[in-house]
């Protein structure tokens, strides 16, 4: 797919996204704003008003209600757009990064920026990766995908009710398929989940082994723009990218990353463990 005769993984994200919408609650988005603005991003903070969600909600639905929010506006608008939670810490100059998939494409549902337990599926010859993650930290969204997602949040009602955890985000990617769409994943993530984890998650670790309670992006694209809530000084932030650089590399080593039936099943096996292995090392 071109776009005005560019090639559309040529295009930045200042070019290809129309706004970016911050999820938040009563976090203080000073910062992220402060980014946005010198990146000349526009965006909008979408806020939790105070008793607009009854307070026995559980937090991952009360969550995924202030993601409706901006999917909403994506259909209604018509153009993909950019959805940050308010802990998102990009890394500088994140809005120069290349796009991580074509939105221009109707098949295309969701790209993750940031990922967790991320899966490498396939790579088009665009060089985009298709694949799996959780974690809606830092994601785009395309008219079509947010139409698929409002769907899977009327899914996710039905099955798990309004006041029981869900990792709804788990099922972002085998719903939006079953739709005929796709999702795609990063070379490298364009910033890091700068908070402390849901206390739901560690709650709710036997229902859900799969889930680490913490995440932490495993290979970055650059310096972080500030220094993330998680970290009281530069050394506590280092130790903590050094953990999660390791938990990427054993991922990719153990075959968590590209599973060994998917390269064996793929008809460009050496360009997905090209991709895997430069987003590692280069």
């Amino acid at each position: 797919m071109l776009m005005n005769n560019i090639p559309a993984e040529k295009y930045d994200l200042r070019q290809a996204i129309d706004r970016t919408f911050v999820i938040a609650y009563q976090e203080d988005t000073t910062l992220l704003e402060s980014i946005f603005q010198r990146e000349q991003l526009p965006y909008e903070v979408l806020r939790q008003v105070e008793g607009e969600i009854p307070s026995d909600f559980s937090r991952s639905y009360a969550c995924l209600m202030n993601h409706c929010k901006a999917w909403r506006k994506i259909v209604a608008a018509g153009k993909a757009a950019l959805i940050i939670e308010a802990d998102f810490v990009p890394v500088k100059g994140f809005a120069n990064l290349s796009m991580p998939c074509d939105v221009m494409d109707n098949r295309t549902g969701v790209a993750w920026l940031y990922t967790c337990a991320s899966q490498l599926y396939s790579v088009t010859a665009d060089g985009f990766a298709e694949g799996f993650s959780v974690s809606t930290v830092a994601y785009i969204v395309t008219p079509n995908g947010a139409v698929g997602l409002l769907a899977l949040a009327e899914t996710i009602r039905l099955k798990y009710g309004e006041r029981s955890y869900s990792a709804w985000d788990s099922e972002v990617e085998s719903f939006l398929r079953s739709r005929s769409l796709v999702c795609y994943i990063p070379f490298r993530n364009y910033g890091e989940h700068g908070g402390t984890p849901n206390p739901e998650h560690a709650q709710n670790r036997d229902r859900w082994k799969h889930f680490s309670r913490c995440h932490r992006a495993d290979r970055l694209y650059g310096e972080l723009a500030f220094l993330p809530a998680y970290a009281l000084n530069h050394w506590e932030l280092r130790q903590v990218r050094l953990y999660a650089r390791v938990k990427g590399l054993g991922r990719l080593f153990f075959g968590k990353f590209l599973r060994w039936n998917v390269m064996r099943g793929s008809s460009f096996p050496l360009r997905l463990l090209g991709f895997a292995v430069r987003r590692q090392w280069l």
